[in-house]
């Protein structure tokens, strides 16, 4: 090309997916021309500045490289998508909330408006890609919209699902594990694979990119996250029946993590997961099961879902019979909001649904945690929840935010850690200690603190899947 640059890229969607990925192949193929587009301008200026929209290590590095050379950012979609020979779709496909599968299935409306906006501006053929999580023979539907354009343009429709986890993303994509490409198993289809293969290729050992038919790769996306997911339920599961036992599901999971046939990973108990995909994932499986009749397989991945709101029920009820049965009138810190560490994603958070309980229980909650905003926060309790302050008045004031650990601990009855964030193993407990209502109780819903040494300071101490030395003798 005169410009320079080999191939051009569009990536329509500037969020948790699209941003840090097309950042990633630009930093490694300084010959392809890279733009995130977005119809957000408070958005994408965002990304033009240095507050990038989304909280990920190593990712302002990575774009400030690029940014300016060959990673663009703009509003000017039509004229990305013309200059482009691939579009990616990174857009949103949340659970839809009304009609026909409702509750389970994805919505997929912005998929196919993206595809409608590519049909109409398009005057070249196009590879489209499927970045956006969705339900299986979704290309099929974005081929058709795609092939009824009246210009007579040739379209390749290819799935390329992401499988980066957040707070990790820039080293899932610089060093994946797979790299997965699905097309039609067609001589266009396989070239058209083959064109964004060159493109991994650049920075990803060729054995480690893996091309398939289009509906295996939509399907492993669900698939590789639903098995992850019933992988924390099920140790979760077994975490209730330690605390009732009196055995420590940190040694089970040692013990069984050793088996080389089971593995050490994703078997951290904790308060659930959250998140923007595992829940919406499984329930995207469970509707396609049931839309196919697989009913008992519909009821198998369900059951993850059931064990996570079981999770997060059960961690909420143990505070409140733990304090005596009632919160009402009581400070409780809460440690953390974001999903996990090193994001400040709040979806689908189990903190959040801690902190609806404790609300219901008229607790006065003091939150800190150090990437989320009590804006977010707010927006995913009410978009999640249904929880804010036209719904329940007087919810903001019984909710504060916290500037650090230490405002939020000062004269609380006790402190919940519900987000792993390392700088909460070092606080210093003895000051929290002194200056909390007493008893004071810790409640580890992600078992990262020192529970002997915190019992030593005279903490009442509560932890997913531990015996509490005060119900069993024999530990």
């Amino acid at each position: 090309m005169s410009d320079g640059f080999d191939i051009k890229i569009c990536c329509m969607g500037a969020g948790y997916v699209g941003g840090p990925t097309m950042a990633v192949i630009a930093a490694n193929c300084p010959k392809v021309r890279v733009c995130v587009v977005d119809l957000n301008q408070k958005q994408i200026d965002a990304w033009n500045s240095s507050n990038l929209p989304i909280y990920e290590p190593g990712l302002p590095e990575v774009v400030d490289k690029c940014r300016g050379k060959n990673l663009f950012f703009s509003t000017d979609i039509d004229a990305e998508i013309k200059a482009a020979d691939i579009i990616f779709i990174s857009v949103n496909t949340p659970t839809k909330t009304m009609g026909i599968g409702a509750g389970r299935a994805a919505n997929v409306k912005n998929c196919e408006l993206c595809a409608r906006k590519i049909a109409d501006v398009s005057d070249s053929d196009k590879i489209v890609v499927e970045k956006s999580t969705v339900p299986v023979r979704t290309a099929q539907a974005v081929r058709r919209v795609l092939e009824c354009n009246e210009k007579g343009l040739k379209f390749q429709v290819l799935s390329n699902p992401e499988f980066l986890a957040e707070g990790t993303a820039i080293p899932d994509l610089m060093k994946p594990d797979r790299v997965l490409i699905g097309g039609v198993q067609s001589p266009e289809g396989i070239k058209a694979a083959a064109t964004l293969v060159s493109v991994y290729a650049n920075w990803v050992p060729k054995e480690q990119i893996l091309t398939t038919n289009l509906w295996s790769s939509e399907l492993s996306k669900l698939v590789a996250n639903a098995f992850l997911a019933q992988r924390v339920s099920s140790i979760n599961s077994i975490s209730a029946l330690c605390e009732s036992t009196g055995a420590n599901v940190s040694e089970i999971t040692r013990a069984v993590g050793m088996d080389a046939r089971i593995g050490k990973r994703f078997l951290n108990s904790s308060i659930g997961f959250g998140g923007s995909c595992f829940q919406k994932d499984i329930l995207n499986l469970v509707y396609l099961c049931e839309t196919y009749g697989l009913n008992e397989c519909a009821e198998y991945w369900n059951q993850v879902i059931v064990m996570n709101n079981y999770q997060k029920k059960r961690f909420s009820e143990k505070m409140v019979s733990s304090m005596f049965n009632t919160v009402t009138g009581k400070k409780i810190a809460i440690l953390g909001y974001a999903f996990k560490k090193d994001t400040g994603d709040v979806r689908e958070t189990p903190s959040m649904f801690v902190v609806r309980d404790l609300v219901m229980e008229q607790a006065k909650i003091h939150v800190y945690d150090p990437q989320v905003s009590r804006e977010d926060m707010w927006g995913e309790m009410n978009y999640t929840c249904n929880l804010s302050e036209t719904s329940h008045p007087g919810l903001e004031a019984a909710v504060t935010t916290s500037t650090d650990a230490y405002a939020a601990c000062d004269g609380a009855h006790a402190l919940a850690v519900l987000t792993e964030w390392d700088e909460f193993k070092d606080l210093d407990f003895e000051r929290i200690y002194k200056n909390m209502a007493k008893p004071a109780f810790v409640f580890d819903g992600r078992n990262i603190l020192d529970h002997d040494g915190l019992r030593k300071m005279g903490f009442e101490v509560h932890a997913i899947g531990k015996p509490d030395p005060n119900k069993f003798s024999d530990l």
